[in-house]
């Protein structure tokens, strides 16, 4: 019937489904191991419950989302508890002491979606977002007044951060977000904060072995021109990954040693590559020049996807991935604004919000094949 419309899937049934999944069960049943004496207090799967609730509705702080759970009778009865802010904010505290369980609990999730997505992790983008801190990071207390002697979160920098719609660029006081996504799925699957000062090129690296641990094997992984540094292409390369970057304006760019082999009968055109070799195959255009055709060792300016192709314009375009992930979890995840200091703090507030995307991600994947 064309006039039928669908059930709006709540929230609270949402988040029940969530908590039975096996791989937050089985936080939820580690988490419920350290208990070992003293009063029982709240459930730990309300608890879980609590934090995850937080991300779904976007919900900035711990008494915020305690008022929500105490009023609204449907998630209340899903999660099994009403859980006040302090017992909140102690649990927070349990999970930053536990930091592994947490980890461990996100890799379930992330090996769950590379069985029920196969595309999962094949192409990847990667870029780094800016958090500004729930802290004033002036260094003068006044105009020409004496200088700040103490900061609200001091763990914080100041860093530079590009224009974004009618926001002008500059300096802010705060945090970065470093994010590799599946350029496919949209979904995460390596991330670190670190403070602002910390440039991106500087944690490709640590992303990219994070990537390699959890046994994901990208095909390509795509950057901004920021990116455009020999460590960056040695870390594609070590997980086997061939590196999609613009080029910077350096002296070899310059000078012109990024373009295609020349001879008097024109520019040489490509002719494929040996991706096991790292070798690119380069043509004469007419044939005459003997050899007709040569290799070049696959380097920063001659990468295995030469960037004068259509292939590398498909593949680059796959960086806005990543702006949309940053755009989900800030707008729709609660990733924004901060409302916590310190960077353990603000880095379990980034794993709570990646891991209830992925966890509605996974949901939704599984629910497929019995819709069916």
């Amino acid at each position: 019937m064309s006039g039928q419309k669908v059930a709006r899937h709540s929230v609270a049934a949402q988040l029940s489904e969530l908590l039975d999944s096996p791989e937050i069960a089985g936080l939820i049943a580690e988490l419920e191991a350290l208990r070992w004496t003293g009063r029982k207090g709240y459930p730990i799967r309300s608890l879980v419950g609590a934090c995850l609730a937080k991300s779904l509705y976007a919900i900035p702080t711990w008494s915020r989302t305690a008022a929500l759970i105490a009023e609204h009778r449907a998630l209340s009865d899903a999660i099994g508890g009403t859980p006040s802010v302090y017992a909140l904010y102690r649990f927070a505290t349990k999970l930053r002491t536990h930091k592994p369980l947490m980890d461990a609990c996100l890799s379930r999730v992330v090996e769950s979606l590379r069985a029920e997505l196969p595309e999962y992790g094949e192409a990847l983008a990667i870029d780094a977002s800016d958090l500004p801190a729930y802290a004033n990071g002036q260094r003068f207390l006044t105009k020409n007044g004496p200088e700040r002697e103490r900061y609200s979160d001091p763990d914080a920098s100041w860093g530079h951060r590009s224009a974004v719609s009618t926001r002008k660029g500059g300096g802010y006081y705060g945090w970065k977000l470093h994010l590799a996504v599946c350029a496919r799925t949209e979904l995460p699957v390596a991330w670190q904060v670190e403070t602002a000062r910390k440039h991106e090129s500087s944690l490709a690296d640590d992303l990219l072995q994070q990537v390699r641990e959890l046994k994901i094997k990208p095909a390509t992984v795509t950057l901004d021109k920021g990116y455009d540094v020999g460590r960056v292409y040695e870390a594609c390369e070590q997980i086997g990954a061939v590196a999609i970057i613009p080029l910077r304006k350096t002296p070899a760019v310059k000078r012109g040693d990024h373009r295609a082999p020349e001879c008097e009968h024109g520019t040489w055109t490509f002719a494929g590559a040996d991706l096991k070799r790292k070798l690119t195959k380069w043509r004469c255009p007419t044939g005459e020049c003997k050899p007709a055709s040569r290799w070049v060792k696959a380097s920063r300016l001659h990468p295995l996807i030469p960037r004068e192709s259509k292939r590398w314009g498909d593949l680059y375009r796959q960086r806005g991935s990543v702006e949309r992930a940053f755009g989900r979890l800030k707008n729709e995840a609660g990733l924004t604004p901060i409302r916590v200091r310190g960077r353990d703090r603000v880095a379990l507030h980034a794993d709570l919000c990646i891991l209830a995307t992925l966890a509605q991600a996974l949901a939704r994947a599984r629910a497929v094949p019995l819709a069916a």
